[in-house]
Parts: C-alpha cells; sequence; structure tokens
C-alpha cells in the first residue's frame, strides 16, 4: 500500500484537533449564552417562542457578540487550555460588557418584552460594537 501524501497526513492528524477545538469553542458559546440568558430580566426563548421579534434579534446579536472574541480567540489558541483560558475570559469581559449596556441603555429589557424592534437593534448595535473592540484587543 503506497504511504499516502503528506498533505493527506496532515489533513489526517489536524483535522481530528480542529473538531475538538471548535466543539470546545461551541461549548463555551452555548455555556456563555445560557449564563446571559439566565441574566436578562426577561425571558427571551419564551418571548421568542411567542413571536416576539425584537427579542430574537436581542438574542441573535448576543450570540454573534459572543462568538466574535470567542473565534478570535480559538485562531490565537494552539492548545485546548490556552482556548478554555481565552475562551472564558472573553465570555466574561463580554457578560460583563453586555450587562453595562443594558444598564446604561435603561428601559430597554421592558422595550424588548414589548416588541419595540429600534430598542433591540440599539443592544445589538452596542453588544457587536464591543464584541469587535474585545475582538482586536484578543488579537492583539
Amino acid at each position: 500500500m503506497p504511504t499516502p501524501s503528506p498533505e493527506i497526513q496532515a489533513f489526517a492528524t489536524g483535522f481530528p484537533i480542529t473538531l475538538l477545538h471548535a466543539a470546545v469553542t461551541v461549548l463555551i458559546l452555548l455555556a456563555a449564552a445560557a449564563l446571559y440568558i439566565l441574566l436578562t430580566p426577561h425571558k427571551e426563548i419564551t418571548l421568542i417562542r411567542e413571536g416576539n421579534t425584537a427579542a430574537a434579534l436581542s438574542l441573535g446579536g448576543v450570540l454573534v457578540g459572543l462568538s466574535l472574541p470567542l473565534a478570535v480567540s480559538l485562531k490565537a489558541s494552539t492548545t485546548l487550555v490556552e482556548i478554555g483560558l481565552w475562551g472564558a475570559a472573553t465570555v466574561v469581559v463580554q457578560l460583563l460588557i453586555f450587562r453595562l449596556v443594558d444598564l446604561m441603555l435603561r428601559g430597554l429589557p421592558r422595550r424588548i418584552q414589548e416588541g419595540e424592534m429600534s430598542a433591540a437593534t440599539m443592544l445589538v448595535g452596542a453588544k457587536l460594537a464591543t464584541a469587535v473592540i474585545i475582538s482586536a484587543a484578543v488579537a492583539g
């Protein structure tokens, strides 16, 4: 049997590691999203199930906002320990900033509960802006 090419060998070695790193990062994202949902004053999942588009937009923005720094952390990391450390650090910073944004933009949770799209759009914009800044900080 011929020896596989170096490219095939590299892929066979690297692909399982890639899947593992991605899986760990997705688990961090899911845990962070669950924590965010627990910390919000309104029940976004319930609101989304009831058809509240503002709540869906808000939660979607949170997911993208959390994933941006996690993606940069994944790119900057080479081991599972690094992924875990950088991932946890970016999530903690993001959740703190998200909370500050929620506090600064008073009344937004109530307005989102009421389905106000302008409030949800402002909240998403603020959260994505902070995600981009944190991503750049992690990237160095």
